[in-house]
């Protein structure tokens, strides 16, 4: 078939080259519009059903609420994992798919159960919401707003009827949320005392107040030539004009709202707040839909928010406290730049080693047709242009080089070898000598990459675009190797009768290297042991000087802090000590800009109490990075009554996706009892909190808060002749409010609402004194009819998997994240848990783990595969173990490489050590099929002068692969920890120091170990 294939290119050459360069052309055109992204989507499927129930407590909402819901969701096709919260009047249900689940059809099976589910909730619950389908990353833009002149109400009127709609309206926007809204509201407050005085029931303030706010039809009129619609307008437009409203009428004369109630411009109580810089403002943040792209979704919110400032007289607009797409350009700057230097170094070590301008010219054009070809197929497969699949790029970029030098190097030394022959001949005779082999070599390096398909979890998702995008550029290399090497080697090589020298840097090479092989040549047991002892080395760094760690972190301009207070702590309270905060803050040099959200918003993710806080930084371009952030720290560290951390937000991303907290290790214990939770979570903080290198250690603050409860007497009520459900009613009418009407204003909606004064539910004092009007027209306090008391309750309880949880979690600095978390392990192994309860340890450490076992188990099935290979192009089981022996010389390299680099290995870095090793097998298969050609093909005696001579003609074509690969790589190590480059620049890192030591091994100890053991060629027959 590679005969055809090759014949098939000569013959139709000019065809060929001109489907080449259609081809580049094409895929230039379709990366100039390809989508960006910083990282590839790493969040599962998910779907959020958020249930409002207005003044239910926590433990109401868990067993009214969260409890049926999950029986109804659960059981779900491709549900994975089920989490839930409940908290004062709100429940969360959070279902995680497996991965790779239409999110469409996700939705649309949770809508049909929830459809189910709803008529077994009570009646004072509102319909479960499927909140908006958000992804990993789905925040793209946090914009502040503030105003000299304007109240935080008539920003909110702003901010909700004229910049939500619009926002909404971009391209790939999902949801809207604002923090700090203040909702206008026509209140009616009355005074229970009051209301005594005047003989006018609360009943009759709710009915009237009900009566002018309702819309009501009118019809229409037929008359004989026309048909005209009917409107009754709203009486109310202003608190006037809803004060006017009557009442009742007594002796003849009105009794109105206004001379029984306080009616006034209000809004509800807030259940959450913003602060900008440091001082009052709205949050705002926009968030996309799984399937949109940042930098696109970002460029059209900040082209609507420029289209309506002339619409918001008055108010600052900042967008610049979160915009996650500058870290995005720039990263995919520092890579495109990093993938363009490499190129060029590539060019220029090429054209040294080759010292011909065809032969430079044919073997470069692989790069840009290879790159085209492997991004017209990501595109083709909707995939986004991301770090890690340029990275992937990259790593091939020196790699998708080697079929042609190979090719070309062959084709040019046998056409000079045989200037007689026909020129079509040699070139498809040269091409298929080394053709095999590099078929091989291409198919073991897509072997190789196959594990990386197959991590679990989080790591899958982040390295399979990499290793689709390296595989696709080695596939294509091939393709290109097969086709338009052999045509553009026929239509430029050509031979020059004076006879031919090698370029200046190949002789120099060739000499050297002539001079030291046979030292290595002739002591082939000397190679052994020096081989053995590096193996030794290498052993000892790996086990006593690594560091292991999940991810590594990122240089992210914009940080976040989580604030947890006690809990139970009001709206106020959380926003004067985030007010100092945001003030401390923003005194630091480099700090920008600032924005915290307290408590949570509506249609909003955050499902959290007004005790929590999250603030935003963003640090100016030319900061010192590590110096802001460890003056920011010193800040942060300067409140040491609140539980709190300091996070770049990609890194709280991938936390949360991992666990569903933001911590690097969780202790998650599972139970029944709360109570026991709550002890067990204790003794766990208090087991592990001396262990060297724990951080920002925390128990979940899932605790008993005072709660005030209302238990009707039916004995005392009805002596009274109130029913329960009256004394309800009126006990939520002057505790919470009563919406009892709408008022549309200006394509606006308005509620009215009948409430207290706040002097009537201002303690518990006060509502035990409240009145409550009796069907014969008197009063009698509250009291008097039911049972207050002040008793304990959850501020919030969590469940997963049909079970109740309890988190302590820690972050770990100084130290190596699998050392900290080994003891970790071995303390809570110590510690009794009570029946039913157990506990799990999650974060970063146990997904590392579970990637790391998983990459080993499939790594060796590889290694199998590759003998099974080598075995079938060799014939030789010996001579199959010998190149088997090669592969371990590229860890070696990469180990000591890790180590000088810093010390710590990462997921990148184990990817790494997989990606070296099918390099390391390439160009040990390319030296020893050259050993067997030269014997089988040429005739040559097995033997020293047949191992020096192969190894002098492979020399040139190994170190121009091995140095095109190094010095590709070369710009992301030499970056530095950059914006996109931390990942790949500790996997560029064990690659490049892989390729030094694999190098070096191949040319040196490889043919010494041949000579000394390859003669078995000659005894093993060959098989069909």
């Amino acid at each position: 078939m590679l005969n055809s294939i090759v014949s098939w290119a000569l013959n139709m050459r000019v065809l060929v080259v001109a489907a080449a360069a259609a081809m580049l052309v094409v895929g230039i055109n379709a990366t100039r519009n390809a989508p960006l992204d910083v990282f590839p989507e790493f969040a599962p499927p998910l779907v959020e059903v958020q249930t409002e129930a207005p003044g239910l407590s926590t433990e109401e909402v868990d067993s009214l609420v969260t409890v049926p819901l999950e029986n109804s969701l659960n059981g779900l096709p491709f549900l994975k994992t089920l989490r839930s919260k409940s908290v004062l009047g709100l429940s969360s249900v959070v279902m995680i798919f497996d991965t790779g689940t239409d999110i469409l059809k996700a939705r649309q099976l949770v809508q049909e159960r929830l459809n189910l589910a709803q008529n077994r909730l009570p009646a004072v619950v509102k319909p479960p919401v499927l909140m908006a389908p958000y992804s990993s990353l789905s925040r793209v833009l946090k914009v502040g707003l503030t105003s000299k002149t304007l109240s935080q109400m008539e920003m909110s009127e702003l901010a909700r009827w004229t910049m939500r709609p619009r926002l909404m309206s971009v391209k790939g926007v999902a949801n809207v949320a604002i923090w700090g809204q203040r909702d206008k509201q026509f209140q009616v407050l009355v005074d229970p005392q009051k209301l005594r005085a005047s003989g006018v029931t609360l009943d009759a303030i709710t009915k009237a107040a009900g009566d002018a706010a309702v819309i009501s039809a009118g019809g229409f009129v037929d008359t004989p030539n026309l048909r005209l619609s009917v409107a009754q307008l709203s009486l109310i437009t202003t608190p006037e004009d809803l004060a006017r409203t009557v009442v009742e009428f007594r002796n003849g004369a009105p009794i109105r709202l206004g001379d029984v109630a306080e009616v006034k411009i209000g809004h509800p109580a807030p259940i959450g707040d913003a602060v900008i810089n440091d001082g009052d403002g709205i949050l705002l943040i926009v968030e996309k839909q799984p399937w949109g792209n940042t930098l696109d979704v970002t460029v059209g919110v900040e082209k609507m928010l420029e289209e309506l400032k002339p619409a918001l007289p008055g108010i600052t607009i900042d967008s610049t406290i979160f915009r996650p797409a500058t870290f995005i350009q720039l990263s995919i700057d520092h890579l495109t730049e990093a993938l363009w230097l490499g190129c060029l170094l590539v060019v220029v070590v090429l054209a040294l080693f080759l010292g011909d301008w065809r032969t430079t010219i044919i073997s470069i054009t692989a790069i840009p047709l290879s790159l085209a070809m492997a991004l017209l197929f990501l595109g083709w497969r909707g995939e986004t242009i991301n770090t890690m699949i340029l990275a992937g790029l990259i790593i091939a970029l020196g790699e998708v080089v080697d079929d042609a030098i190979i090719d070309v190097e062959n084709i040019l030394r046998r056409l000079r070898q045989n200037p007689e022959k026909s020129k079509f001949r040699v070139v498809l005779e040269a091409s298929l000598e080394v053709r095999s082999a590099v078929v091989y070599a291409s198919v073991i390096i897509v072997l190789v990459f196959m594990p990386v398909f197959f991590l679990p979890g989080l790591a899958g998702t982040f390295f399979r675009p990499l290793a689709l995008s390296y595989i696709l550029a080695i596939s294509a290399s091939l393709l290109v190797a097969l086709t338009v090497t052999p045509a553009l080697s026929l239509m430029l090589l050509k031979v020059k009768n004076t006879g031919h020298r090698d370029a200046l840097l190949a002789r120099g090479l060739k000499a050297l290297y002539r001079g030291i092989l046979p030292l290595f040549a002739r002591s082939p047991w000397l190679a052994i042991l020096l081989l053995l002892l590096t193996f030794a080395g290498s052993g000892w760094v790996w086990h006593t000087q690594l560091k292991e760690e999940f991810l590594p972190n990122f240089k992210e301009r914009d940080f976040l802090m989580h604030w947890l207070e006690k809990p139970n702590t009001s709206v106020e309270a959380s926003k004067r000590i985030t007010v100092a905060a945001a003030h401390d803050l923003m005194q630091v040099p480099g700090v920008r800009n600032q924005g915290a959200h307290i408590g949570r918003a509506e249609v909003a993710d955050e499902v959290v109490g007004p005790d929590f806080t999250e603030l935003w930084i963003s640090i100016a371009p030319e900061a010192d990075y590590d110096e802001t952030i460890h003056k920011v720290q010193a800040v942060v560290d300067g409140y040491p009554g609140l539980t709190r951390d300091l996070l770049t937000f990609l890194r709280e991303r991938i936390k949360e996706v991992l666990t569903g907290a933001s911590a690097s290790v969780v202790v998650r214990i599972f139970g029944p009892d709360l109570d026991t939770l709550r002890t067990h979570a204790a003794e766990v903080s208090a087991a592990v909190k001396d262990i060297p290198g724990i951080s920002a250690l925390k128990v979940e603050s899932l605790t008993l808060v005072p709660q005030i409860t209302v238990k009707v007497r039916p004995e005392a009520a009805a002596l009274h002749g109130l029913t329960a459900g009256q004394i309800r009613q009126a006990v939520t009418t002057l505790i919470s409010g009563r919406k009892v009407g709408e008022v549309y204003q200006d394509q606006r909606v308005h509620d009215v609402t009948v409430w207290s004064v706040p002097s009537a539910r201002a303690d518990y004092t006060t509502l035990r004194e409240l009145l409550i009007a009796t069907p014969s027209g008197g009063h009698t306090r509250l009291a008097d009819v039911a049972d207050l008391a002040i008793v304990p309750t959850p501020n919030a309880i969590k469940r997963e998997g049909a079970s109740r949880r309890m988190d302590v979690t820690c972050n770990v600095t100084g130290r190596a994240l699998g050392d900290v978390v080994r003891e970790i392990e071995a303390r809570v192994a110590k510690l009794t848990f009570k029946p039913g309860h157990h506990p799990e340890i999650l974060g970063e450490w146990a997904e590392r783990q579970a990637a790391q076992s998983r990459l080993g188990w499939l790594a060796l099935g590889s290694l199998a595969g590759i003998l099974i290979l080598l075995l079938a192009d060799f014939q030789s089981l010996r001579l199959t173990l010998l190149v088997a022996l090669t592969l371990p010389f590229a860890l070696i390299g990469g180990i000591l490489a890790a180590w000088l680099g810093g010390g710590v290995l990462s997921l990148g870095s184990l990817v790494g050590f997989v990606t070296v090793l099918g390099i390391a097998a390439r160009n040990g298969i390319l030296l020893v099929s050259h050993y067997r050609h030269l014997e089988q093909e040429e005739k040559q005696s097995f033997g020293l002068p047949l191992v020096l001579q192969g190894s002098e003609e492979r020399l040139v074509p190994i170190l121009m692969t091995a140095a095109t690969a190094a010095l590709a790589l070369l710009p992301l190590v030499l970056k530095g920890d950059v914006p996109g480059n931390e990942i790949e620049r500790p996997m560029a890192l064990v690659i490049l120091g892989g390729l030094v030591t694999s190098t070096l091994l191949n040319l040196f100890l490889l043919p010494a170990l041949y000579a000394r053991f390859g003669r078995t060629i000659r005894r093993e027959p060959m098989t069909e």
